[in-house]
């Protein structure tokens, strides 16, 4: 749907974090006389009273009746279309898409690749623009890394490229939005947001949306994936990453097919499945036309992400390693998988989305760390869980009332040599407004300033 497709109709904004602003603005850059609804918290509809736009008219109350007297309503991402309000409105013939849909309703023709995964899709989209835009390609960087995409609607100069990180709240929004993109990349699936999905299937389903209704030109897709080696994608040309036949790790050395191309190693990426996820960026360079193999070593001069397994520094003969976008299991046991060989004390807990524990808790038999601090609201859980392996001496356990307590906890433990992880496995929903202002946090109480550490480079278009 493009956005002046909107007039004529009844429409609702549905949330008032970046998202929900940019849509505003966008919209109102093309119907300025559109009058629009926002479903937004009291303190949100404080702040639209100071815009000055008469025709945008803050409601406090959602329910289905509400939702209901609208023919549109673009909601943001974080807001479940399965919440029980949205499917009583849909059931009465309220339309719900997202800004995806409207963004990509406007760039049908754009060079797109959408990068999506349960994790290190951040780095891999980033990485991607950042070698595109080495091999002298104009490249927007933009989506759910932290720019929305309504927010680069008509950017000038126009980009070549656009590198699109896509979470599983938008995949479907490219799907509904009746445009195919370029590329489509899957990294990974895990189990994650099921609270938002409601369950691990429905979680699958919606995060391969991108691929099995965008029918994008080209899928890139991790071999090493059970369920997307699984996959049949008959609109779609499929090139696999992992894969001997195509780009692939030996060790740390990097391939195409049998041609050694360089050694990654010195590489400044976090964690060997961040080296891996190389594999599909050069991947999707490939299928977009562009020569991969003279770009791969420009990936030494790639600068990592903040909150991603971000090394802080060293205080007091311990180190900080800031992984706060951690939210599953899976994530956590990557980031302790990185510190193999060095003491290690990690923060665990979070906001609780029922998430099973126990095949971390089977890994962490095999691959103690030193310590485990639990915290948040599933901490209780995941902290009865590891008691066993906590009780042989596997390694030191300990419950935490909050951040600054674990920290505290996780140095004493250390005895003064050691890490210190924040890779908690879960959200910060409750204690913190998001993973970055936990990770900024989280920096103070190590020591650190957060603003050094927070900027997300390369945003917008390059």
């Amino acid at each position: 749907m493009r956005i002046s497709q909107l007039e004529g109709w009844r429409v609702a904004l549905w949330g008032w974090g970046s998202e929900g602003r940019a849509a505003w603005k966008a919209i109102r850059s093309r119907l300025p006389q559109l009058p629009l609804a926002l479903f937004c918290n009291e303190v949100e509809a404080a702040d639209v009273a100071g815009l000055g736009d008469p025709l945008l008219q803050p409601r406090t109350r959602v329910d289905a009746e509400a939702l209901a007297a609208f023919d549109i309503v673009v909601k943001s991402p974080g807001i479940s279309p399965y919440k029980p309000e949205a499917l009583a409105a849909a059931a009465r013939g309220t339309h719900f898409i997202g800004g995806t849909s409207l963004w990509f309703g406007e760039h049908a023709d754009g060079r797109t690749v959408c990068v999506t995964g349960t994790k290190g899709k951040s780095t891999t989209t980033s990485l991607l623009a950042h070698l595109l835009r080495a091999g002298g390609h104009r490249t927007a960087l933009a989506g759910n890394i932290g720019l929305p995409l309504l927010e680069v609607l008509e950017p000038q100069p126009v980009p070549e490229f656009w590198a699109i990180e896509l979470s599983s709240y938008q995949t479907g929004d490219v799907a509904r939005s009746g445009a195919h993109p370029e590329v489509a990349v899957v990294l990974n699936l895990f189990p994650e947001h099921l609270d938002w999905h409601g369950s691990e299937d429905r979680y699958i389903e919606d995060k391969l949306r991108l691929v099995t209704e965008a029918r994008p030109r080209t899928a890139v897709l991790n071999a090493a994936d059970p369920r997307l080696a699984a996959l049949e994608l008959p609109g779609s040309r499929i090139i696999w990453f992992n894969r001997e036949d195509g780009w692939h790790l030996r060790d740390d050395a990097l391939y195409r097919g049998d041609d050694f191309v360089f050694d990654t190693a010195a590489v400044p990426l976090p964690g060997r499945h961040n080296r891996g996820n190389l594999c599909a960026v050069l991947a999707a360079i490939e299928a977009l036309g562009v020569d991969a193999t003279p770009l791969a070593p420009a990936a030494m001069d790639f600068r990592p992400l903040p909150h991603r397994l971000q090394w802080l520094g060293e205080r007091d003969g311990i180190g900080y390693v800031n992984d706060s976008i951690s939210t599953t299991p899976h994530a956590s046991l990557a980031a302790l998988d990185c510190h193999r060989g060095s003491p290690v004390a990690i923060l665990l807990g979070g906001h609780d989305r029922g998430l099973d524990w126990h095949g971390f808790a089977e890994r962490l038999r095999a691959q103690p760390p030193k310590a485990v601090v639990t915290m948040g609201a599933n901490g209780p859980r995941i902290h009865e869980l590891l008691e066993g392996e906590a009780g042989e001496g596997l390694f030191a356990l300990e419950a935490a009332d909050d951040l600054a307590d674990a920290v505290a906890r996780a140095r004493r433990l250390l005895g003064g040599r050691g890490v210190v992880l924040l890779s908690p496995g879960a959200p910060s929903f409750g204690a913190y407004r998001d993973y970055t202002e936990r990770g900024r946090h989280f920096a103070a109480l190590a020591g650190f300033d957060p603003d050094g550490i927070s900027t997300i480079p390369g945003l917008g278009v390059a």
